[in-house]
């Protein structure tokens, strides 16, 4: 037996070899290809755009003909410009800007060329130059990043290339959230020098439309300050079905409490009005899509649709009519197949009556369509397909054919795709109009217009360096995450209550640093030697067979610890008096923990200080649930999908919140 595990070891020791090997020279072979790419693109790029002086006025000249286009005279309107630029466009150039994909980043500030492991979001690409002068493509998101001031150097290196294309039209870079201070990789991109805040939801348990908006005003500054211009938030879902994985980017559960906050937080990165001062959002995900079926998120293939059993469709609208009233600039719908709401069951990003029928004709919506990343290809990386196209209810479709049902259902922008060549091929062959065409692009044209990236695109690195993580915009995060937490239990003990607790008194802690916690106490190596443990969590979570690698990204299945887990927690409030803090990316079920807790605590993306500054009195608790806490998974399972407040008998209702007296 022995020796047969020796072999089977020595077998499976030898194929993982084998893969890396496979890898690396995959790696190789795309290094080699994206470096001859790179010199091919190089050669046809242009001159930078001189300079035009005319009355006593400064103009681009970014088709470097020598005269001031109309598109490069600031002093025309932006439907002027646009529709200039447009007839000076060729088909290719025109399909290229209907496509959002991801753009890698080397750490140190310059341009990617090809693929590399040191940024994980290129292997999803392909070469910037490739990118820019092969496809024709101005729109691109990032995800990884880097030390500030390199950030801001990459996207002045990366502007000047876009001017030395054939009619100099700029880049311009989205993000999703990269401010929030989250145990979840989908609540913030990585996040950097950025100031830290608490995840949406807990920006909601603050119940301060105020510090929604002074949250996205400082993030806004801290994005101009690296160029990024577009916002792939905010989350206007509702948190209606408690085991959905992407509650943590919501406002939560109330529809009206989300559009307040919704509009505030558009207003802190749009301003009053559109301009050069804006980052647009691109408000998400239309119509709604909090209520999936059993909470399983869309991006997976094994998603059961998204229902309405409490007949509760309109009501997942209500934060998006907030945002269409403050002007997002974009929208984007999800993967998600609204199931007997519309005439077909596909996603809402290929659905025509959700597109074309309620956001364009109903809400008479002008702005910006943008899908949701991946509906058309797979994503693969070194050859393997990490990540199938996200086509619901078009699974069996051709690409073509995917791409034809977005463009007719009435959206301007594939997210996530860089197959600009499909789209000119449809034209070409009669299937999709030119001037179908044209009207998508003079929408994404109008808005890097009115953003003011034709007049000045660049960012002053000296100033980006001063804004980004400015010890201000620091502090009022750290405060944030301090008012978002929410006290859900405090028993009494001898002396009166159990929070807060005295200073210097003997702690045990688990998941938590011991360096910051031994600044409000001793610190001991075991429970019962402790006057008090201390222990954070986070909210359960299994992983979602058939998910694939994503899977393990999202929080997802039941919502109460299983028995090892659990039996670990209580093992520990056995022998001290405990003090719980909870991470809620999503709601938890944990009758348990309650009855046993001294103290109970919820947070949304707080650091251990944050915390502990609460547990110690140094701050008082303020936040309130913007959700229920449901009593049992029976009671989940029991809720309609699309109704608020529904589960029966929670532990804590939406809304509750102690306070210290």
């Amino acid at each position: 037996m022995k020796k047969l595990l020796k072999i089977t070891g020595i077998i499976a020791a030898s194929f993982l070899a084998l893969m890396i090997i496979i890898a690396l020279l995959t790696l190789l072979s795309m290094s080699l290809s994206g470096n001859r790419k790179a010199k091919k693109y190089k050669a046809l790029a242009g001159q930078e755009a001189p300079e035009l002086n005319i009355d006593g006025l400064s103009f681009r000249d970014l088709n470097k003909n020598g005269s001031l286009d109309s598109y490069e005279d600031h002093r025309q309107p932006y439907e002027a410009r646009a529709g200039d630029l447009l007839s000076q466009m060729t088909l290719e150039e025109k399909a290229g800007q209907m496509f959002f994909p991801p753009v890698g980043m080397n750490k140190d500030g310059s341009v990617s060329e090809k693929r590399s492991f040191s940024d994980p979001s290129s292997l999803m690409s392909i070469g910037t130059y490739d990118l820019i002068f092969g496809k024709n493509i101005s729109h691109f998101n990032i995800f990884m990043g880097t030390g500030k001031r390199e950030m801001a150097e990459w996207y002045n290196s990366i502007q000047k290339l876009a001017e030395r294309t054939r009619l100099g039209i700029p880049v311009t870079i989205a993000s999703d959230p990269r401010n929030m201070y989250g145990q979840n990789i989908l609540a913030g991109a990585f996040s950097g020098d950025f100031s830290l805040w608490p995840e949406p939801v807990g920006l909601a348990a603050t119940g301060d439309s105020a510090l929604v908006w002074q949250h996205a005003d400082i993030a806004r500054q801290e994005y101009l300050a690296t160029g990024i211009r577009v916002a792939l938030h905010p989350m206007a879902d509702l948190a209606t079905e408690p085991r959905w994985g992407r509650i943590n980017g919501t406002f939560g559960e109330d529809a009206h409490m989300s559009a307040m906050f919704t509009a505030a937080y558009i207003r802190g990165f749009q301003g009053d009005s559109l301009g050069s001062w804006s980052v647009a959002c691109m408000t998400k995900h239309f119509s709604g899509g909090g209520p999936q079926r059993e909470g399983i998120d869309p991006h997976f293939p094994v998603a059961l649709g998204q229902i309405y059993p409490g007949n509760n469709f309109e009501y997942h609208l209500i934060p998006f009519e907030a945002a269409f009233r403050e002007g997002t600039a974009a929208i984007m719908p999800y993967y998600g197949v609204p199931v007997g709401q519309t005439g077909e069951d596909v996603g809402m990003g290929f659905n025509r009556e959700i597109i074309t029928g309620l956001l364009r004709n109903r809400y008479g919506y002008d702005g910006v369509v943008c899908t949701d990343w991946g509906l058309v290809t797979d994503n693969k990386v070194l050859g393997i397909n990490i990540l199938p196209a996200r086509a619901r209810g078009m699974e069996h479709a051709t690409p073509e054919e995917r791409m034809m049902k977005i463009i007719n259902a009435g959206c301007d922008q594939l997210g996530g795709e860089m197959i600009p060549d499909m789209l000119v091929r449809l034209v070409q062959d009669g299937k999709i109009t030119e001037a179908r065409l044209d009207s998508s692009v003079v929408r994404l044209l109008r808005l890097k217009f009115i953003l003011g990236l034709f007049d000045d695109p660049y960012v002053d690195v000296e100033h980006s360096v001063s804004i980004i993580g400015k010890p201000a915009f620091v502090k009022a995060g750290s405060l944030a995450q301090r008012k978002s937490v929410v006290l859900l239990k405090n028993s009494p003990s001898g002396s009166g209550m159990t929070l807060p607790l005295r200073e210097g008194i003997k702690i045990y802690v688990m998941n938590i640093d011991p360096a910051v916690a031994a600044q409000y106490g001793t610190i001991v190596e075991k429970p019962g030697q402790a006057d008090i443990a201390l222990i954070r969590l986070r909210a359960p979570s299994q992983h979602l067979r058939g998910a694939g690698p994503l899977g393990r990204i999202f929080s997802s299945g039941d919502l109460d610890y299983k028995d090892k887990e659990l039996k670990k927690i209580l093992g520990i409030m056995a022998r001290v008096p405990t003090v719980v803090d909870i991470y809620l990316d999503r709601p938890a079920v944990i009758p348990e923990i309650s009855e046993r807790a001294a103290g109970l605590m919820a947070d949304f993306g707080a650091a251990d200080d944050a915390v502990l500054d609460i547990v110690f009195g140094r701050f008082s608790p303020t936040g309130t649930l913007p959700f229920e806490m449901p009593s049992s998974m029976k009671a989940v399972r029991d809720q309609k999908e699309d109704l608020p407040y529904d589960s029966g008998d929670p532990l804590f209702r939406f809304g509750f919140g102690l306070r210290y007296e």
